[in-house]
């Protein structure tokens, strides 16, 4: 892997935090009922972390000569965590969550093994620091999915 390769997970992985941290922002806003309060909560609560993973992200690009992705550059990809049509279904945003701690947990993994390849210890560790993060919270929405589905 090379260093272009890193930069390149960095910036998806930064867009992707944003991406996050609006989508939970808006779920957690959005959703109705009492059902609803315990994940709002969570949400809520993950949302300083997202940002603060993109915060590492983005002073990672910097100390690398590069920049973080701006709103123009910016593509939408968590299209299941968008916020759902009846306000009280709190599962599809369970299971959109879901979705995208795996695609980051995927995304974190490839930038590990990049910054590996790349001789760049310091990337490597705040993608397993960031990692870290993300497969705790895919365990806590495991934990809510199996509560709202009744498993």
């Amino acid at each position: 892997m090379t260093n272009d390769e890193v930069i390149d997970l960095l910036q998806r992985a930064y867009g992707d935090e944003i991406e996050t941290v609006m989508n939970y922002l808006t779920n957690s806003i959005v959703l109705d009922g009492v059902s609803a309060e315990e994940v709002k909560a969570s949400l809520q609560g993950d949302l300083q972390e997202e940002l603060g993973h993109a915060e590492m992200l983005g002073q990672r690009l910097k100390q690398l000569d590069a920049r973080p992705p701006g709103s123009a550059t910016f593509e939408a990809h968590q299209h299941s965590l968008q916020p759902p049509e009846d306000s009280t279904d709190v599962l599809s945003v369970i299971e959109g969550v879901l979705d995208a701690e795996n695609d980051a947990i995927e995304t974190y993994r490839s930038l590990v093994h990049a910054a590996q390849d790349g001789d760049d210890p310091v990337t490597e560790d705040i993608a397993v620091t960031i990692l870290a993060d993300e497969e705790a919270h895919r365990t806590e929405f495991r934990g809510f999915q199996k509560e709202y589905r009744g498993d």
